[in-house]
């Protein structure tokens, strides 16, 4: 486990995916869904989501697929290539999770972000995508387009800030087909780039911040 685990969080079971419930004293409606990177685990997000909303109330959660030492949101056939089948019944269990972690903690869909950084952040595009009408907000961090065959979703209402690495090398040069999918499907995004590699920093946290206290679109 990261060191920057919550030691006042608990690591839960009793939903499709084991997660962390992160509430804090001062809490106020919002709340992100973290979705980590691959060969990680559910708290390695946690201080750069605390540095983009420091009241929001985060449900960390954790991949189903082993990676190494930690875990993934689906099976990988390269760096760049994905299993279909994996990535369509993962991204089908976790819009259940979310909907059930939501009436479970009494939490509000529609005051929620979806903050994704790298694998995690292909697992929300593909939430977004696949199950329409579940993700008002997404904060994708270093992500890439996954599907091979991407419906025809209307994304109008849906507002997505994507960010990518100037030195990526290996996600960097997707991400105008990342935006190009999700704007041509109406969603309302944001693409910025920042000077790190793969790496999120402080930079990801400070566009996020400012970007999340921005207008939530119509419904």
């Amino acid at each position: 486990m990261s060191e920057h685990a919550n030691k006042n969080s608990v690591l839960h079971h009793d939903l499709p995916f084991s997660y962390r419930l992160m509430k804090p004293a001062n809490a106020s409606r919002d709340c992100l869904f973290v979705l980590h990177g691959s060969g990680v685990d559910e708290t390695t997000l946690v201080p750069l989501a605390r540095r983009i909303a420091p009241r929001a109330v985060l449900v960390a959660a954790r991949g189903r697929i082993r990676q190494e030492d930690g875990f993934r949101w689906f099976e990988r056939i390269t760096p760049t290539s994905f299993e279909q089948s994996s990535i369509r019944a993962e991204t089908a269990a976790f819009a259940e999770f979310a909907v059930e972690a939501a009436t479970r903690h009494q939490l509000d869909l529609s005051c929620s972000t979806f903050l994704g950084y790298s694998n995690g952040a292909n697992l929300v595009s593909t939430l977004m995508l696949l199950h329409p009408g579940l993700v008002r907000q997404a904060a994708l961090l270093r992500a890439m387009p996954v599907l091979d065959e991407a419906p025809a979703t209307d994304l109008a209402g849906t507002r997505v800030l994507i960010i990518a690495g100037a030195a990526d090398q290996t996600y960097g040069p997707f991400a105008p087909a990342m935006v190009m999918l999700l704007s041509a499907r109406g969603a309302e995004i944001d693409a910025r780039i920042v000077a790190s590699g793969h790496e999120f920093g402080e930079a990801d946290a400070a566009i996020a911040r400012h970007w999340l206290a921005g207008p939530t679109p119509a419904g």
